[in-house]
């Protein structure tokens, strides 16, 4: 549902504006207003996304008519968990995403998909290196020849370094980085559709998530990101204190394009740091945030001169 919501059109009255207010919230399908500055700003913040240039619209139209079914849950759980504890909020998460995982729109990308014929390229070493000096501790994720996929063994590497920050108080700052071209590409898309079903998927979530062992120690844990940072490699510098980016980071939600929704925690981080609106328009596109913009949003803190 589009709203053009024009400076020129006069105001509803406070009444007729909580009424319409009260109705776009049963909506099911994404709000997107199209308006100028503040204009009609009550109705602006009930939208789920706010453009004011309608050039903008034609990405976010495209991928919801591609996967309405994931656009919708988007913003839905957007919605529920706008107010929600962070460990509350991922519950949701995982369980609108478990739900999509079962639902056709994913299907069709995954029947779609063209099965690997090259044998993986290997690296040396552990998914994810630690070293230790003094109070200090260095992450990184190690696989650059999958461009930091997030795989089974890469998330229970991550899952076992934070831990062991978590587990340490002596541990005054822990910093995480990507080796090779980029910090992350994201959900390893190989191992995408190979749980045996959405219900044990999301069983695996709840007991094996990088962003809940994040949360255990989080004032204490730096991100310095460079490349794409794509997918989860987006969704879990947003829980950290704090997100140092390369000039050439970039950032970007693709998942609406294989019927999913964020599904490492970004419907939680990303909305506490840029807010739910700016958090949908990253979901719904699926654009490319660069540094500057992100920056700019608040997204990380600082670019690398």
């Amino acid at each position: 549902m589009v709203l053009r919501l024009e400076p020129a059109v006069r105001a509803l009255a406070p009444e007729q504006e909580a009424l319409v207010t009260r109705w776009l919230a049963r909506q099911a399908c994404p709000l997107i207003a199209l308006a100028e500055g503040t204009a009609h700003a009550t109705l602006q913040r009930a939208c789920d996304v706010v453009l004011a240039d309608a050039a903008d619209l034609g990405p976010v139209l495209g991928n919801i008519h591609h996967s309405p079914l994931a656009a919708m849950v988007l913003v839905q759980v957007l919605r529920a968990t706008e107010h929600l504890p962070v460990e509350q909020g991922l519950v949701v998460e995982s369980l609108a995403y478990a739900t999509l995982q079962g639902g056709p729109e994913f299907r069709r990308w995954l029947g779609g998909r063209v099965a690997r014929t090259r044998p993986r390229a290997g690296d040396s070493g552990p998914a994810v290196i630690v070293d230790r000096a003094g109070d200090d501790v260095e992450m990184c994720l190690n696989r650059p020849s999958r461009r930091n996929a997030l795989s089974v063994e890469m998330r229970d590497g991550l899952c076992e370094a934070l831990r062991l920050v978590a587990a340490d108080p002596s541990i005054r700052r822990a910093r995480l980085r990507g080796a090779g071209v980029c910090f992350s590409a994201g959900g390893d898309l190989d191992e995408f559709g190979t749980a045996p079903d959405p219900a044990t998927a999301h069983a695996v979530r709840s007991l094996q998530l990088p962003a809940a062992a994040l949360r255990e120690c989080i004032d204490r844990v730096e991100f310095h990101v460079h490349g794409a940072c794509i997918g989860a490699g987006a969704e879990l510098p947003a829980f950290a204190r704090r997100v140092q980016a390369a000039r050439d980071a970039f950032f970007q939600l693709p998942e609406i394009r294989l019927g999913l929704i964020p599904g490492a925690g970004g419907c939680i981080s990303l909305p506490r740091r840029i807010g739910r609106q700016r958090t949908a328009y990253m979901g719904l596109s699926a654009a490319r945030i660069d540094a500057s913009q992100a920056l700019a949003w608040g997204l990380i803190d600082a670019i690398d001169d």
